[in-house]
């Protein structure tokens, strides 16, 4: 299980450093991609897509392929009135197709769009930024080197417990170890890629604070995803990651930083 885990985490990585490295059209298809079976893992989990496809899902699917054709023009400010309009479809099936549909799929059909697709494509939107090519491993920092910070910190110095209910093996000790080392690590970066940039702010300065915000953040996400399995009794999300499990399992802190980071480095890097 190791061995199978290691080798499909590598080529997992691998495979998000050169889409975010090419950027452009190859990073833009690889999140539309990855953000359509982050959709149907979730509906599937939460009892949107029951047995077949049905038509909340199919719209669904449709909507968030019409966010990131406004996400490619640029067009912000369509992004509102699309969302709406998403929205607003979904309630059309719900309400003419009646009983079919509970309101409950309904809404995490919608929740769907929003929490998986429009969040994903943040990473393509902060890659798009001014020096946005060395911004958004920001969101990768926050992400995984939390995670992976917060699991070392923990297991050497773990003893409160930070959401004993929820997930038992978190604690406190371990969520600062996390934020403080997705600190240090920015600041690092920083350190590494600072020159290159064309910004005239003190990224040794703003990443790690960057960073800490982002790797806050990042727990939440983790923990809602963890949330939404349990409330669902799942382990995973699904299979498509040999030894992780699915798309939202590899993505769930990723899946909430991403927003965040783009905010704050539009703030405060470009």
């Amino acid at each position: 299980m190791f061995v199978t885990r290691l080798i499909s985490g590598v080529i997992l990585l691998a495979i998000m450093i050169g889409a975010v490295c090419l950027g452009g059209p190859v990073l833009y298809a690889f999140l539309l991609v990855i953000s359509l079976i982050g959709m149907f893992e979730l509906y599937r989990a939460v009892g949107v897509r029951k047995r077949s496809e049905n038509l909340l899902t199919i719209i669904a699917y449709a909507g968030a392929i019409g966010f990131y054709v406004l996400v490619w023009f640029g067009r912000r400010d369509y992004y509102l009135p699309g969302i709406l309009a998403a929205m607003i479809a979904l309630l059309f099936i719900y309400v003419f197709l009646y009983p079919n549909y509970h309101a409950d799929q309904v809404m995490a059909a919608f929740f769907g769009i929003v929490y998986v697709a429009v969040s994903l494509s943040f990473i393509y939107q902060t890659r798009a930024l001014k020096d946005g090519a060395f911004s958004v491993w920001l969101i990768f920092i926050c992400s995984w080197g939390c995670d992976t910070m917060a699991y070392v910190t923990g297991r050497l110095f773990g003893k409160h417990k930070l959401a004993p209910v929820l997930s038992p093996k978190k604690t406190v000790e371990g969520a600062i170890g996390g934020v403080a080392g997705a600190a240090v690590i920015g600041g690092i970066y920083a350190a590494c890629v600072g020159r290159f940039m064309t910004t005239g702010v003190n990224t040794i300065l703003v990443f790690p604070l960057i960073s800490a915000v982002g790797a806050l953040v990042s727990m939440v996400g983790d923990l809602a995803a963890s949330a939404i399995k349990r409330n669902h009794n799942i382990k995973d999300y699904g299979k498509l990651i040999p030894g992780h499990g699915g798309i939202l399992d590899r993505y769930d802190s990723v899946i909430i930083t991403a927003p965040i980071i783009y905010l704050l480095a539009y703030i405060t890097v470009v």
